[in-house]
């Protein structure tokens, strides 16, 4: 099945989430700033953010504000989007998509009560606004949307459950997936349950793209997780974390003066011996390699290297962009 469009010639009016297996995806702005409740309770307070030029309102409406569970159905319909774009496949920012679907590609329940909450969550997701000044695309605009614009369930069956609904994204973050702007997560990222797990896998995640380890002062943690807890009850939780070590991909360590240092899972001292590559050179990388996850193949190539006897090299970057010639050929 292809995208569905109307017209001679003119852009998809809808999309239809067809994709089985879409590597998950999400965006980058959303994983930098913190938008949505890790509350397990309905939070209805408005939130102000601010960091370096970035400002962030969030709104909740009086359902309160979507959660980071209810940013399941925004990632798979970025990962939808993006699967079918890396396929030259037209995509628009209204889809249309099976809820069974959806439920089994996040590892939710398919019971009845899941496609309640399902329904509990387009209406979160709807309901809260946000108002920011984020960059997506290279184009700045300070502007107001919900995080999604609008849903609507197409039919149901006898017994009340949606089987099919629509759901159209905000222009905001639609412009982020044409434009790139995602970074693809670990399908065990859905067998987080306690929000906190996931907020930390987000931040690791986003800040662990071209360097083997990323460290932060529990301070800044708290404060980019936009956690209510009091510090030291955050600072538990952390080292609960720590403990566990059940974060997909990073693993979690303390150190002397209130330091987390987060790790990349797999990539060894050895694979990050040379030093970060130009921002230059990821910018060629995703122009070579569209819709590839470039941090992911400069942690592949830094294993290369590794294997190959950490050879000297007269230009890291040169070579990284020569492996990728292969790379994407193979």
């Amino acid at each position: 099945m292809t995208a569905l469009a109307h017209g001679q010639g003119g852009p998809a009016d809808f999309f239809v989430c067809d994709i089985f297996d879409a590597a998950p995806k999400t965006d980058m702005g959303g994983m930098e700033h913190p938008m949505f409740s890790l509350s397990t309770r309905p939070d209805r307070t408005i939130r102000q953010y601010a960091r370096g030029d970035t400002t962030i309102t969030v709104t909740p409406s009086v359902r309160g504000r979507a959660t980071i569970h209810d940013k399941d159905i925004l990632i798979y319909c970025i990962s939808q989007l993006m699967a079918a774009l890396n396929a030259g496949r037209t995509i628009a920012r209204k889809l249309t998509l099976t809820a069974h679907d959806l439920l089994i590609a996040t590892r939710r329940d398919t019971g009845g009560d899941s496609y309640t909450r399902l329904c509990e969550a387009f209406e979160r997701l709807a309901g809260t606004r946000i108002t920011t000044n984020i960059t997506t695309g290279d184009q700045e605009t300070t502007s107001g949307f919900g995080l999604i614009e609008a849903w609507e369930i197409m039919r149901k069956s006898r017994g009340g459950r949606m089987v099919s609904v629509t759901v159209t994204l905000s222009e905001w973050l639609f412009r982020a997936v044409q434009s790139k702007s995602v970074l693809t997560l670990s399908r065990d990222y859905f067998t987080l349950r306690k929000p906190l797990e996931r907020r930390i896998y987000e931040i690791a995640r986003k800040h662990c793209g071209q360097q083997r380890i990323w460290r932060a002062s529990v301070t800044t943690l708290h404060d980019k997780a936009g956690s209510d807890a009091p510090l030291r009850v955050f600072r538990a939780a952390i080292r609960k974390m720590i403990a566990t070590n059940g974060l997909p991909d990073y693993a979690l360590e303390e150190e002397t003066g209130d330091i987390i240092c987060i790790t990349r899972k797999g990539m060894s001292a050895d694979q990050a011996g040379l030093a970060p590559l130009k921002p230059a050179t990821m910018d060629a990388a995703r122009a070579a390699a569209p819709g590839w996850d470039v941090y992911a193949l400069e942690s592949e190539w830094r294993g290369f290297w590794a294997t190959s006897g950490r050879p000297a090299l007269r230009s890291a970057d040169a070579a990284f962009l020569g492996w990728l010639k292969g790379r994407i050929t193979r």
